[in-house]
């Protein structure tokens, strides 16, 4: 049995994807709708196991660190405070000949130009002239746009409003979750016992009205984000900032992503509040893009919020009784794009020794759907059914466990060998004389007979 080098093309990972019950175009009974996907039966059960190994790691395992649920609606001077409501925003470019809105920055990057996250209407609009004939309009292929303009990315809403007139006092979908745990700092410290240095992680939804829809579930208009805030002292920011560093890029390492497919970058222009940011980036089909940015953000959230609110969001020692506006260190993931690099990272094509080829997704145990399936080795024999049921139920309430009496075992290992199942349980007559039960792993294709009784222990997750 040979292996070969992981070279997915987007196309082959969005068709496993949507066969085999991972990922699904939203509303696509009528056409779908662009940039928003729904996971499937796998899928769901992925990215719960992305997200439960997070938590472990961010909160479970920490002493200091707290979890937090908040709304994804908010007053919405929250998004004036935070600056969303002014500077969140995307440059705009329209095609003369078929009219499609396209953001400048990804036209530029796909002509091999690089263009800065900070850069200003001005600095923007200078590259598009400068490269009028390197872009291309993704519709007609034309390369006359218009001038760039910011469109604001804050999805709208008319929640509460029933004026008709929403628009002059919109209330907003978040269009990221750590605001949340900024207007929660200080419930958090008078209700719970933590104490500086701390940190509050939350996972949620949040929403941007982005214009191009592209790369699969990597870029969507409604997404999960996995987020940490850590309150420090501002005397220790940079040390605790680096030390967090180490530690995010650990998670992904014992997510079982492949190192050489990891890289740190450095943002090159900062924002004005900001005093360090890296992004961990994972190498998709389309090249190296963002999975994690770890960032030292400060005290400017927790001052914003002061500053709009009229309230005091200041920390006081309780040894020292110094009183200061605590510095935050931010860890930001999304579940999607974390969804993306695992199935990237783990979708593996083998030739076997007969000279057939299977693909296999090798997910670590901990992430792996569905963990263990029974099958019987007929459909058709009472006997046999009957007792796989009976494992079956057994497993069921320890591990994410699958039943499955449809086809030959050959076409229903393969099967499961796409959805990355660990562990295949064949009953057969032999089970019915002796107990044992035939346990098929997924990764060596080894088979092994194993009693019934120490299923439990012979499984290891």
């Amino acid at each position: 049995m040979s292996e070969k080098k992981n070279e997915n093309s987007m196309e082959d990972i969005v068709s496993l994807c949507k066969r085999r019950g991972f990922v699904f175009p939203s509303s696509e009974i009528y056409g779908g709708f662009s940039a928003v996907y729904d996971y499937g039966p796998y899928g769901a059960e992925l990215a719960k196991n992305i997200k439960s190994a997070w938590w472990k790691t961010m909160v479970q395992e920490n002493e200091n660190i707290v979890g937090l649920d908040s709304s994804i609606f908010m007053h919405p001077k929250v998004w004036e405070a935070s600056g969303h409501t002014s500077g969140f925003s995307d440059p705009l470019a329209e095609c003369k000949k078929c009219h499609t809105r396209v953001r400048v920055d990804h036209l530029l990057e796909e002509a091999g130009v690089f263009a800065d996250e900070k850069m200003s209407a001005e600095e923007i609009n200078k590259l598009l002239k400068e490269n009028k004939e390197k872009l291309k309009c993704p519709k007609c292929s034309s390369s006359n746009f218009s001038e760039a303009k910011e469109f604001n990315l804050l999805v709208q809403s008319n929640l509460g409003n029933f004026t008709g007139d929403w628009s002059k006092h919109p209330v907003y979908l978040r269009g990221e979750t750590c605001q949340g745990i900024y207007v929660n700092f200080k419930n958090v410290i008078d209700s719970t016992r933590v104490k500086i240095p701390f940190g509050i992680a939350q996972i949620g939804k949040a929403f941007r009205n982005e214009i191009t829809a592209r790369q699969f579930i990597f870029r969507k208009r409604e997404f999960e984000q996995m987020e940490m805030q850590y309150f420090v002292h501002p005397d220790e920011a940079m040390k605790i900032y680096e030390e967090w560093r180490e530690r995010r890029w650990q998670f992904y390492m014992d997510l079982g992503i492949k190192k050489e497919n990891l890289k740190w970058r450095e943002h090159e222009n900062l924002v004005f509040y900001a005093k360090a940011a890296w992004d961990i980036e994972y190498k998709y089909p389309f090249g190296f893009k963002e999975l994690e940015g770890v960032h030292y953000r400060t005290d400017y959230d927790l001052k914003q919020h002061a500053k709009f609110s009229g309230k005091d969001l200041s920390y006081r020692d309780p040894q020292t009784g110094e009183k200061y506006i605590p510095h935050v260190v931010e860890t930001s993931g999304g579940v999607d794009r974390a969804f993306l690099a695992v199935i990237t990272d783990v979708i593996t094509k083998e030739k076997l020794e007969d000279g057939s080829e299977r693909v296999v997704m090798k997910f670590p145990k901990n992430l792996a759907p569905i963990k263990v399936a029974i099958f019987p080795l007929l459909k058709n024999k009472p006997e046999l059914l009957k007792k796989a049921r009976e494992i079956y139920d057994n497993l069921k309430s320890r591990y994410m466990c699958e039943f499955d009496d449809n086809g030959n075992i050959g076409k229903r290992y393969r099967r499961q060998d796409e959805i990355g199942t660990p562990y295949c349980v064949t009953v057969d007559f032999d089970t019915l004389e002796d107990e044992t039960v035939t346990v098929r792993d997924r990764d060596t294709m080894e088979q092994e007979r194993v009693k019934i009784g120490e299923l439990e222990s012979y499984f290891n997750f």
